[in-house]
């Protein structure tokens, strides 16, 4: 009994353990501001849904935020969401070797210490690190999943194809909740496993991978829906703009094999280019990596050896061609024939399979050695003396910190109007430089979540080249650009060219324009039609007179309803049709036993 305790509490350990010592003081009250992390008091559902053309990048995380943050303070949700990466991660990979390696007469020391080996690598690595600092706390939800995603496809080689689809739609809703890139990371990981299962399986390779793809599309069909509808378009420069860099002393290649490799270099973890913990973090990945191709050429390799290895390698693939000229053409020809193609500009992100083929590779290394329990130890602890930069909080990087009183005011007064119309951010520039808590911290500007309606900002991103240029990203949203040309300001002054700014900006669907700085002077606005409804230094907040305004009350189409509760509807089905949620999902069978053909749910 206490074996069997123990099999099922270590992996949360492991990863409840992982998140604290990572995020530390980011799991204190207050908000966590950074690059695309960004949480506001009371995130408006209105806001989220409100009809904004380009893809829905924010749906389905922020409906699921919202929807939380009626319940919960946002900051407490915040909080939750970012523990569940560590805690999904670090059990989910370490569930994963104790399935792969059960032991006849239960736990053993040797297995156990393998188990959190794999959680803490899974989850303290580069990858992880960088997109966290990058603030894509969605995307990391996703990634977590895949070690269940994994187990999931591959005990559709024992399940009937009901509870096999269930299995899926509840292993995949971590990724339903991150959205288009998690669906995407899944997809690559998983879907070679269910094509290249190993061994005897009820299905054949046709049904699984009509199976798995059935449980993809439910679980995106809220983001999917609109997508298709948006006519949305893609600037094929982003591929230029986010093509994997060196963060290591060697070279792309080497960055990208540690599981590195941002595009940003404002995201690279403290301390991680130094030579020696680069080294050794390259290392460590060269013995993973080495590891599991010496447990895929035994003959009790994983059932899903193969289909991970070929998700690994084609993710790897993607992003070391994201680093060339040639591979970068081809990604942008492709987003210029069709905009769906353009989540492959951010190359780097298809190394997260990579990340769990070498977790598992860890983990097999100490099962090897299981007489060598100080060096599992060792072993356990090396992805974090190796990436120090990522412990308690990334050295202080990701302080929480609180709104000020004239951003929450400006939120109720805006709230309170019934009167329809845009509310329009400046100044006029997607990111901007927060100092509230004395530190500046670079942020996508919160305005743009803090309403109850659309909100309009410029969405053009602004990339460094390692060669000193710049590399301008164009916008999704074509009513962006419409405001763009009438903030167009003079040269001479500084001032808009418009003389009466708020009609035109009325024309175009707008009711308020939140100024999220401090102005220092008024004359930009003075005399152009607005009402000011409050003005200090952390917010100004002016509306425009409600006869200007030409906007009609967003509406969601009915199709997009349905999407979405078709999604609800197949979540909440296979955690009844499983007999089980994600949490308490079972591992199946390990290949090669005879004695152990499933697992009893």
């Amino acid at each position: 009994m206490g074996s069997a305790w123990t099999a099922r509490l270590l992996p949360w350990v492991v990863g409840l353990a992982a998140g604290v010592l990572a995020l530390g003081p980011a799991l204190g009250r207050g908000f966590v501001l950074r690059y695309d992390m960004v949480f506001v008091p009371d995130l408006p559902m209105r806001g989220v849904l409100a009809d904004a053309e380009g893809f829905p990048r924010a749906i389905p995380s922020d409906v699921v935020v919202a929807a939380l943050s009626s319940v919960v303070p946002g900051d407490l949700v915040q909080s939750l969401a970012l523990l569940l990466v560590f805690v999904l991660g670090g059990a989910g990979a370490a569930r994963l070797v104790m399935w792969l390696l059960p032991p006849a007469g239960g736990l053993t020391a040797g297995t156990a210490v393998a188990a959190v080996v794999a959680g803490i690598a899974y989850v303290w690595n580069p990858f992880v690190a960088e997109r966290l600092l990058l603030g894509q706390w969605a995307v990391l939800l996703g990634y977590g999943g895949l070690p269940w995603v994994v187990v999931a496809t591959a005990r559709l080689a024992e399940r009937t194809p009901g509870r096999g689809l269930a299995g899926l739609v509840c292993a995949l809703i971590p990724a339903a909740v991150g959205g288009f890139s998690s669906v995407l990371l899944s997809a690559l990981a998983a879907g070679p496993v269910a094509l290249c299962l190993r061994g005897p399986c009820a299905l054949r390779w046709w049904a699984r991978a009509g199976l798995f793809t059935s449980a993809l599309v439910l679980v995106s069909l809220p983001w999917l829906v609109p997508s298709l509808a948006g006519g949305a378009v893609t600037d094929p420069r982003g591929a230029e703009a986010f093509a994997p860099r060196a963060d290591i002393p060697f070279g792309v290649l080497g960055s990208l094999l540690a599981l590195g490799g941002v595009w940003n270099a404002g995201a690279v973890p403290p301390g991680y280019g130094e030579p020696v913990t680069a080294l050794l973090r390259l290392a460590l990945s060269v013995a993973a990596l080495t590891a599991w191709v010496w447990w895929m050429l035994r003959h009790d390799r994983p059932v899903f050896g193969t289909g991970l290895s070929v998700g690994a390698a084609v993710g790897f693939t993607i992003a070391l061609a994201g680093a060339t000229g040639t591979g970068r053409g081809v990604v942008a020809g492709l987003i210029e024939l069709w905009p769906g193609f353009g989540p492959l500009r951010d190359a780097q992100l298809y190394v997260a399979p990579l990340g769990l083929v070498q977790a598992l590779g860890a983990a097999f290394v100490v099962w090897w050695g299981a007489g060598r329990a100080g060096a599992g130890v060792f072993a356990a602890l090396l992805p974090v003396v190796v990436l120090p930069g990522l412990l308690w909080g990334a050295g202080g990087r990701l302080e929480p910190v609180g709104y000020p009183d004239a951003w929450v005011r400006a939120q109720a007064e805006v709230a309170a109007d019934d009167v329809p119309g845009s509310v329009v951010v400046l100044p006029w520039s997607a990111y901007r430089g927060l100092d509230w808590s004395g530190e500046t911290t670079v942020a996508l500007d919160p305005a743009t979540k803090l309403f109850d309606r659309r909100t309009v900002w410029n969405d053009d991103l602004s990339v460094g080249t390692p060669d000193g240029g710049t590399v301008v990203v164009e916008g999704e949203d074509p009513l962006a650009a419409q405001v763009a040309g009438v903030l167009d300001t003079d040269p001479a002054t500084g001032t808009p060219r418009g003389e009466d700014l708020a009609a035109e900006l009325g024309a175009l669907g707008a009711r308020y324009v939140a100024v999220s700085d401090p102005v220092d002077n008024g004359f930009w606005f003075e005399g152009q039609g607005f009402e000011v409804v409050s003005q200090g230094s952390e917010m100004t907040l002016l509306r425009v007179p409600e006869a200007r305004v030409k906007a009609d009350k967003p509406v969601i189409t009915g199709l997009e309803v349905t999407g979405g509760l078709v999604t609800v509807g197949a979540i909440i089905w296979s955690v009844a049709r499983s007999g089980s949620s994600l949490v308490l999902q079972c591992p199946g069978p390990r290949a090669g036993r005879s004695t152990r053909k499933e697992i009893p749910t």
